[in-house]
């Protein structure tokens, strides 16, 4: 698992529209929240989704931006934007590489069935490359506040 200081583990994926994003594009530029969540249009994913969304031009006014990232397609994540007008990069991590750099993609057990899934965890990464947070397993709940709340004492 990753903590907080340590260098952020570079990634590159296609978004929602298939255009490509990596983490590089925002060294020395931006703030990255790079959440992971287990599948678009979930109700918990949603939940975490809209709040994300509702909180983008405060985000946006802290030199941040939100990525969130599962193992579902472009063409899904761009039906869950329009359906819910997202206002955030979606990156498809179909391979799951991302998820294993960061150490999402863990066994659960539920109802006595184990299974590989992602787990629901957020990084901030600063402008230098580096984890100002390294939160696993949260609750989707006013979530996003408390993002941006660290990140305002960051600034």
């Amino acid at each position: 698992m990753l903590n907080k200081n340590d260098p952020a583990p570079s990634f590159k994926s296609v978004n929602q529209q298939n255009k490509l994003i990596s983490s590089n594009d925002y060294l020395d530029k931006k703030n990255i929240v790079l959440y992971f969540y287990p599948k678009d249009d979930t109700p918990g994913c949603t939940i975490e989704a809209n709040d994300f969304t509702a909180l983008a031009s405060e985000f946006s006014s802290l030199d941040t931006v939100v990525i969130g990232v599962s193992k579902d397609s472009c063409h899904s994540h761009q039906a869950f934007i329009d359906k819910f007008d997202l206002k955030l990069e979606l990156l498809a991590d179909t391979s799951g590489a991302i998820c294993e750099a960061y150490g999402v993609w863990q066994e659960v057990e539920k109802e006595g069935i184990k299974k590989m899934k992602i787990v629901r965890s957020t990084f901030i990464i600063n402008k230098k490359g580096f984890l100002e947070a390294a939160l696993y397993a949260v609750s989707p709940k006013n979530h996003a506040q408390e993002i941006l709340e660290t990140i305002k004492v960051m600034s």
